[in-house]
């Protein structure tokens, strides 16, 4: 399927259903839910907008690849989402105690879609770049700021 061919609502999909953010590093692969991003087009291209913050462990599986998957699952899926929201894959295995299968190519087998994008862009927000306080200090009182990636959607897997 391409990108263009995805006729869900995004802001469905991302802000209320959740997604599972994706990465694999030196042969494992650690995954987060994420419910800030978006898609559209930029340079000509298909891409989404993830965004990660600082303390999160997969961030370090996102800055160590070139690639990132983005897992969409159905509704029957959403205490998994909540699980892989909240607790960190420092501690544990949390793929394996979520039931989620790991494909061949580190996409989750449960997935009704899923996105597999190359990073094009990354860069950390800073306070002093916020135009508004209002989302700064209602965001990110404790400073754990986000980076923003720009990722080119290069296969759509339903």
């Amino acid at each position: 399927m391409k990108p263009e061919e995805i006729t869900k609502n995004v802001f469905d999909m991302i802000g209320k259903q959740w997604m599972l953010v994706s990465a694999t590093k030196d042969g494992k692969t650690n995954a987060m839910t994420a419910s800030w991003g978006g898609l559209g087009v930029m340079w000509g291209k298909n891409v989404a907008f993830v965004f990660i913050r600082e303390s999160r462990y997969t961030k370090e599986f996102v800055d160590a690849s070139d690639k990132m998957i983005l897992s969409f699952f159905s509704e029957d899926y959403r205490k998994m989402l909540g699980y892989m929201g909240t607790v960190s894959g420092r501690t544990e295995d949390k793929i394996e105690k979520a039931g989620l299968t790991l494909t061949e190519n580190n996409t989750f087998e449960q997935a009704k879609l899923t996105m597999v994008c190359k990073k094009l862009f990354a860069s950390e927000m800073k306070a002093e770049d916020f135009v508004s306080n209002e989302e700064l200090d209602k965001w990110y009182k404790d400073g754990d700021m986000h980076t923003m990636y720009v990722v080119e959607i290069e296969d759509v897997l339903m």
